[in-house]
């Protein structure tokens, strides 16, 4: 049986127990029938977690953009591949068909093969949320070259960072961005990282913004006059399944970012698995994930993942509040939208701004709802499935990682419901378990403890980029023969897991492990609060005790602040218990984040330790004024 298309309970069942049973079996099943594959592979799986070393489909030859693109031509030629939204609400939404997708990728790859781009070189990217972004990306995997791309967010030092790291002789960009209502000079960021990156021989620069730039003669150049002049036939060459397709970076705890990297045929054979079956994509279907591709939701489910399936894919420049907090719903209603997918952190700021920013809007095209980057908390769950799904639209609450490369728990509609805060079961193939603190899997059904996974899965990352040592190290260390995802869960009667946020942010109060996040959520359904986040600092008897820094709806008086602590406590002691309470609670603006979404625990865990000489670098986050401001007030007795 082929289970690519998972209808029902039943489904969902005979698939888990077969991929759990016979999982060689079964990914072979799953790979055989729905690819193109230029030779077979001589094994399945291979691995071995203790060195770590793991293959999927050895010796078999594909290029994943043959897969993306060139096999719905056949049918398909004129389905739009990519609906590109403009950031101007007035400007017209440009429909990429796989035909013309198909010539722009082959024109920009022989471009890069201009420029003495092979396969195996690492080229970075370092564009806005434009088609060249996409494009680009698919044309480095037509020629076997590696791409980086590098959220157009970051910062001149940390793009340098990134591109030093892996050795990118060749970067993308634009002359700048828009974003809401300003404009960012991109092109000036890379001149700035570029003082640091010696091997840099060559910058490609498409124009955006036509802001007047600076153009290095023997370095850069306009990238449209290139592509005019290009050829429109590049054959796509042939890759080994275990080669990489591309690098990606995720910022540790501790050190240097992490590059993640992904190779060719197991990750496409898994991302398109999850996003059909998570997402049920039929034929007509519009879908859209709001993320950006500069992050590895982008790369799985706005890139590879739909196009892989023939869907049409949008890919949206702008923000949710420009010009008003109604532009999704705008963008829902105007090209009928079916799957919605987007972070808790937008949900709840959209909720905060109230329901009249999407009363006017028609959502009823709205057919699965879904939740990206981090868990999200009851009242943001209602007010999605309320107002945006209108009670009818199953949410998909995903967990997974930048290094699992696709979604590892979450809802399937149709086959087991959704719980709210809760992201459920695990999906096909994936062997969750959860640790004690001795490094023992806790056989009971309800239970908490540290998230592992037994069995290798076909996208998991297969090392840190020049750093093998370290990737064993972060995953593979803390217990003995799984993959550790760095995370708590708690496990419920039914074997639905919730996240209940980093290990590292479990605090041990007064003997007791007390996840942060359960803690936060209750602090979240208080009327007048926005957004919490709590850290653990130094106490003299409990060892440790929390802090909360808390975000308000508005501003409210000293007399309010006061009682509002006073609830804040009240509600913890009554859903919790009393080990819960925070000590110290501290009204914020707003709190730090990366631009991705997370709050950073680790710079307000510094803060509540008066430890604030050493923040590390802030310049990346999407708020570092908010960290002084924080700081400020944390003096204030």
């Amino acid at each position: 049986m082929n289970f690519f298309n998972l209808k029902n309970k039943l489904d969902y069942k005979a698939a888990y127990t077969a991929s759990v049973e016979q999982p060689e079996q079964f990914w072979e099943t799953i790979a055989l029938h729905n690819f193109q594959w230029k030779k077979p592979w001589n094994q399945v799986l291979e691995y071995d977690f203790s060195v770590p070393s793991i293959k999927w489909f050895d010796g078999a030859e594909l290029n994943i953009t043959e897969n993306c693109i060139d096999r719905h031509l056949v049918k398909n030629a004129n389905k739009t591949a990519i609906l590109f939204e403009p950031n101007d609400p007035n400007a017209k939404a440009e429909h990429i068909s796989y035909k013309n997708l198909h010539v722009r990728v082959n024109k920009f790859a022989n471009v890069l093969k201009s420029k003495g781009v092979k396969k195996g070189d690492r080229v970075c990217i370092y564009l806005p949320m434009i088609p060249e972004l996409a494009v680009s990306v698919l044309a480095c995997a037509r020629i076997g070259a590696i791409h980086s791309v590098v959220f157009a967010g970051f910062s001149s030092a940390a793009l340098a960072t990134r591109i030093n790291d892996c050795d990118c002789k060749i970067v993308i960009t634009s002359d700048g961005s828009y974003r809401g209502a300003k404009t960012i000079d991109l092109k000036g960021i890379v001149d700035e990282a570029l003082e640091s990156c010696p091997n840099v021989n060559t910058v490609l620069v498409a124009k955006r913004i036509h802001s007047d730039i600076q153009m290095k003669s023997d370095r850069d150049e306009w990238l449209q006059p290139l592509l005019d002049v290009a050829s429109e036939i590049c054959e796509a060459t042939v890759m080994n399944a275990e080669d990489p397709l591309f690098i990606l970076y995720t910022s540790g705890s501790t050190g240097k970012p992490k590059g993640m990297v992904h190779t060719t045929a197991g990750y496409m054979v898994y991302t398109a698995y999850t996003f059909k079956t998570i997402f049920q994509y039929e034929a007509n279907d519009i879908y859209w994930c709001t993320a950006d591709i500069g992050w590895i939701t982008g790369h799985s489910y706005i890139v590879y993942g739909p196009l892989l399936n023939g869907a049409t894919t949008v890919m949206f420049e702008g923000v949710p509040s420009f010009p008003d907090y109604g532009r999704f719903w705008d963008i829902v209603e105007k090209h009928k939208i079916t799957q919605f997918y987007t972070a808790p952190t937008a949900i709840r700021a959209l909720a905060k701004q109230g329901d009249d920013f999407v009363n006017p809007y028609d959502l009823s095209s709205l057919k699965i709802i879904g939740t990206v980057g981090e868990p999200i908390n009851e009242e943001a769950w209602q007010w999605y499935n309320t107002k945006i799904g209108q009670n009818k639209c199953p949410i998909v609450d995903t967990w997974w990682q930048t290094e699992t490369g696709g979604i590892l728990i979450s809802p399937i509609p149709n086959c087991f419901s959704g719980k709210p805060t809760y992201a459920t079961l695990p999906f096909v193939g994936i062997q969750a378990a959860l640790m004690d603190e001795n490094a023992n899997e806790i056989s009971d059904t309800k239970a908490e403890g540290r998230l592992c996974i037994k069995f290798p899965w076909p996208s998991i990352a297969r090392t840190i980029w020049g750093n093998h040592k370290r990737y064993k190290d972060t995953y593979f260390s803390s217990f003995n023969n799984c993959y550790f995802t760095g995370d708590g869960a708690l496990r419920d009667e039914n074997g639905h897991y919730r996240i209940t946020g980093r290990v590292d942010d479990v605090i041990i109060v007064s003997g007791h492990n007390l996840g942060t996040a359960p803690i936060e959520d209750v602090i979240n359904e208080h009327e007048y609060i926005a957004e919490s986040a709590i850290v653990g600092f130094s106490h003299p008897i409990k060892g440790n005790a929390l802090y909360g820094f808390v975000t308000l709806k508005s501003e409210r008086s000293k007399t309010e602040t006061d009682a509002i602590k006073l609830e804040i406590n009240a509600l913890i002691t009554k859903t919790i218990g009393p080990i819960a309470k925070l000590d110290k609670i501290q009204f914020t603006e707003g709190l730090p984040k990366t631009r991705s979404g997370k709050i950073m625990r680790r710079i307000l865990r510094k803060i509540a330790n008066n430890e604030t000489s050493n923040l590390g670098d802030i310049s990346t986050l999407l708020n570092p004024e908010v960290v002084q401001s924080i700081i400020n007030k944390s003096k204030i007795k």
